[in-house]
């Protein structure tokens, strides 16, 4: 995989890294193609149960590279008014495995998108974010549709609307943040969640991050069936009867996806 942006799998914790800390991890089209295969490679892989994001150097994610556009959109075939968009992680490519933002610097506009799509957002003491776009004269689309959800309306409408930075300290005190830790510790904080969140059985984790997910968007009684179809497919694997006889015989369960 080219190294714009890296993927190692640690066990049941894989890692991606934006790395291209000479533009502070802006995303250019190689990047985007790169970022892409790493998030199919997690996908794809039943060995890998929790992702951790982060960038290399000072920066998290600047954003799209402004001098190569196929960073934010990407290629694809079509008019312009029919071009499809759910391409990425950060436009909304499904992922019910748990994802951590360890956001270590500025995570600016796209980067910003795809850091609240996140589970969980660590932040740095020395991060900040921002959705600039508006000061350059165009609308950010995905992060309109998730902040207001994510942090309420005025707090959303003073990051996409004004364009300004904000600080960690200011993220976690609007919700952006979940938690903000010292810069030196900040990996760890992310790997120590990510173990936890590996403690679960993988398949159990996955089904209740889509019903909580999905449910947001339907009806009391569809939300009900569609879990309670969801729970019975997860109850016929072979990690759910591991946890019934884990229980009975007092011992740790051990977890194999599937």
């Amino acid at each position: 995989m080219d190294d714009e942006a890296t993927y190692e799998l640690n066990g049941h914790i894989a890692t991606i890294t934006y790395n291209r800390p000479e533009a502070l991890n802006a995303i250019n089209g190689d990047m985007r193609q790169c970022l892409n295969a790493a998030w199919l490679e997690f996908y794809n892989d039943p060995e890998a149960w929790v992702m951790i994001m982060t960038g290399a150097g000072r920066a998290y994610c600047a954003g799209a590279d402004l001098r190569d556009g196929a960073g934010a959109a990407g290629t694809w075939p079509g008019t312009y008014f029919e071009i499809p968009t759910i391409n990425s992680f950060e436009s909304g490519l499904e992922n019910w495995k748990p994802v951590i933002a360890a956001v270590n610097g500025a995570c600016i506009g796209y980067g910003l998108t795809g850091a609240v799509a996140a589970d969980f957002l660590i932040a740095s003491d020395q991060a900040m974010f921002g959705m600039p776009e508006v000061k350059i004269g165009v609308p950010t689309i995905v992060g309109s549709i998730r902040m207001p959800g994510k942090i309420g309306w005025a707090n959303a409408m003073e990051l996409l609307l004004t364009g300004d930075n904000i600080s960690a300290e200011r993220a976690e005190e609007i919700g952006l943040a979940w938690r903000t830790v010292p810069h030196d510790t900040l990996m760890d904080e992310a790997q120590t969640l990510a173990e936890r969140l590996c403690q679960g059985a993988p398949l159990a984790v996955r089904a209740v991050k889509e019903v909580a997910w999905r449910s947001q968007r339907m009806g009391w009684t569809e939300s009900v069936r569609m879990g309670e179809a969801i729970r019975r497919i997860v109850g016929m694997s072979d990690d759910a009867k591991e946890g019934g006889r884990s229980f009975r015989e007092k011992r740790p369960p051990v977890w194999k996806g599937r």
